[in-house]
């Protein structure tokens, strides 16, 4: 009898820690080191914050540079796709993106990795982040307060309505993809930072910085320029309800 007990408390064991090492989801950062190097030291500290944030939460992160890893075979190992200071540059990568997407993949990018504009010729990934083409930016990186539009969504759990975001280049869009219907704008510059910049000024109007496409399991953040994009808590637990959220929803 007592044989058979320590035979079922074993297996049960056994079982708790198989389940206890099954990670929840995988995630693929994808980066380039010879882009501007504000945008590198971006991508360097993105690897450090997100490797100890995927040991904390029980979901593995990969990372590479090789950008040919844009392809059907190597995307289908993850449920969550990052794109820290980069995108892809030819037809098959793109293809195999949207095939992706579509399949119901997950994606989430960072400040230059949804750069846009005339001569991008990615009619689909412009729809994607939901119209907004770039159109200004506001220079040198400055930090910034930002409201939060919907407190009440996943992302926004635990952080303030209003808060400063650290030193960042921002990125204004013309049009607003607040005025695309699939849109849902999540974070928004306050206007009380008008006018923002020195050389290159961000003068008013309605600019988003963090927002889904609501047909795709997806999110952009317009952070990550530079080497302090991780020095606030309430900022990076911004990131971390945002990986959570995309990595788990169904």
């Amino acid at each position: 009898m007592l044989k058979k007990i320590l035979s079922l408390i074993t297996a049960a064991l056994l079982c708790s820690l198989a389940h206890a090492q099954t990670p929840k989801f995988r995630v693929l950062a994808l980066y380039t080191t010879t882009v501007e190097s504000d945008h590198v030291d971006f991508a360097n500290d993105a690897i450090k914050y997100f490797t100890t944030l995927a040991a904390k939460k029980g979901f593995v992160l990969d990372t590479t540079t090789n950008w040919k890893n844009v392809n059907d075979e190597y995307l289908k190992k993850y449920q969550l796709i990052i794109w820290l200071n980069d995108f892809p540059q030819n037809e098959l990568q793109r293809a195999a993106f949207v095939k992706y997407m579509d399949n119901g993949g997950a994606w989430l990018g960072f400040h230059v990795a949804g750069y846009n504009d005339k001569y991008t010729k990615w009619p689909w990934f412009v729809d994607f982040l939901g119209s907004a083409v770039f159109y200004n930016n506001s220079w040198p990186p400055l930090p910034a307060k930002l409201i939060v539009d919907d407190p009440k969504h996943p992302i926004a759990k635990g952080i303030p309505v209003h808060f400063v975001s650290p030193i960042n280049e921002w990125y204004g869009w013309l049009p607003s993809p607040r005025l695309n219907k699939d849109v849902k704008v999540l974070l928004t510059l306050d206007p009380a930072n008008y006018p923002l910049g020195k050389k290159d000024i961000l003068r008013g109007g309605d600019i988003p910085v963090v927002w889904t496409n609501t047909k795709y399991k997806m999110l952009y953040i317009n952070m990550g320029h530079g080497d302090m994009i991780f020095t606030s808590d309430i900022q990076n637990k911004l990131f971390e309800n945002a990986v959570m959220w995309l990595g788990e929803k169904k």
